[in-house]
């Protein structure tokens, strides 16, 4: 299985309707929605209004990763403004058990985002209502970065972590996905590839989805 989420963060917001349809016409599975608070990362993105638009313009499953300090105070704004998925960090969320909880009772799939330094401890004890985890491949609040390499022996290692455990979540990386990278991430046991620059910054988003799948499937082999 193979899911392509181009993360709207780099997407031409003065027409993002047309660039959501755009992507999703080109072959696109789900949409990335980042959210930032500029206080938890330094970037300012955008809130549930962006969720709202984004649920008029697709029925593509809207991912939404919440880049923020209290997520709990957030999550039913963004569950009822059409969040499919929605991914909080283990480093913002003092009782995440209780977060991940909350993200479930609105009826939406839960998942923990982790920064290149977190460790996969952090998630040990919540491995039971995880839909997906979100390995963060660079530092969380810009696009556009160079691909973190120690990642890919963390999501070996988380791979194995969710195969011991009986898991059925699955791994999401986000940061630097490209056709340069997107083979050994999916070698490493990645399924879910977020991809902002390497998709909206090039003339013909179906040719670059359908090489990312290629490249992909490629690495299952």
């Amino acid at each position: 299985m193979t899911l392509i989420a181009p993360s709207i963060l780099s997407a031409d917001f003065t027409r993002l309707g047309e660039e959501v349809k755009a992507v999703e016409h080109a072959g696109a599975d789900w949409i990335h929605i980042d959210v930032m608070d500029g206080q938890f990362v330094p970037n300012i993105s955008y809130g549930p209004i962006v969720v709202e638009a984004c649920k008029r313009a697709t029925d593509m499953v809207l991912d939404v990763h919440l880049m923020i300090e209290t997520p709990d105070a957030r999550i039913p704004d963004f569950a009822k403004a059409g969040a499919d998925y929605i991914s909080v960090h283990a480093e913002a969320c003092p009782h995440l058990h209780r977060s991940l909880q909350l993200i479930k009772s609105f009826d939406v799939k839960a998942g923990v985002a982790l920064n290149p330094a977190t460790p996969l401890s952090s998630i040990e004890y919540v491995i039971d209502l995880l839909d997906f985890v979100l390995i963060m491949s660079v530092n969380p609040g810009f696009g556009g970065q160079t691909f973190i390499n120690s990642s890919l022996n963390k999501i070996t290692a988380l791979s194995k972590m969710l195969s011991d455990a009986g898991s059925t979540a699955i791994i999401q990386v986000d940061g630097g996905v490209n056709t340069d990278t997107m083979e050994a991430v999916t070698r490493a046991g990645a399924c879910c590839f977020v991809a902002g620059s390497a998709i909206f910054n090039t003339p013909d988003y179906k040719k670059t989805i359908d090489e990312l799948r290629k490249l992909s499937e490629k690495g299952n082999v």
